[in-house]
């Protein structure tokens, strides 16, 4: 019994590894980062969430997580971010929030502009007198519900 348990357990870990080595490179390809495939340009992604703010991270404090680099301003924000990523990876890959939920479509983003929503992150591009985030909380239940749907078509 020890032994089949064992081997499960076994199956599991590398059934789990192979399937992170996949998704790799589809969230490289479809998430938005730079060329050395770092995200919210190099912003911490914990400090939207403990400081309140866009807070850009050190180039000396990185993590890689399923093929995306974020950077932190701290060595405790990335031990943050190391016990569960998920929590704090931007939503739709790190593009514009109202621009997956209007018309499906990744568009840039300034990474100073950003809301949280029931504990997730949402950036927005703000640029040549068109922030986003405004339009965003005209309509948000609705953009955020559209977005969901439409980001399944990019990674699934």
């Amino acid at each position: 019994m020890k032994k089949l348990i064992g081997t499960l357990v076994l199956a599991l870990v590398f059934i789990t590894g192979v399937s992170a080595q996949q998704t790799a490179p589809v969230r490289k390809k479809e998430y938005n980062v730079d060329k050395s495939g770092i995200a919210l340009q190099g912003y911490d992604p914990v400090a939207y969430f403990t400081d309140h703010k866009a807070v850009e991270g050190k180039q000396d404090i990185a993590t890689v997580y399923n093929g995306i680099t974020y950077r932190f301003a701290s060595e405790e924000h990335r031990q943050t971010f190391k016990i569960n990523p998920a929590k704090y990876e931007p939503q739709y890959g790190g593009w514009c929030a109202y621009a997956m939920g209007a018309k499906g479509e990744k568009v840039e983003i300034n990474p100073k502009t950003f809301k949280i929503v029931d504990g997730k992150l949402f950036v927005f591009y703000n640029k040549y007198f068109n922030n986003t985030l405004e339009k965003w909380n005209e309509d948000e239940a609705q953009l955020k519900n559209n977005a969901d749907k439409n980001w399944t078509r990019f990674v699934k």
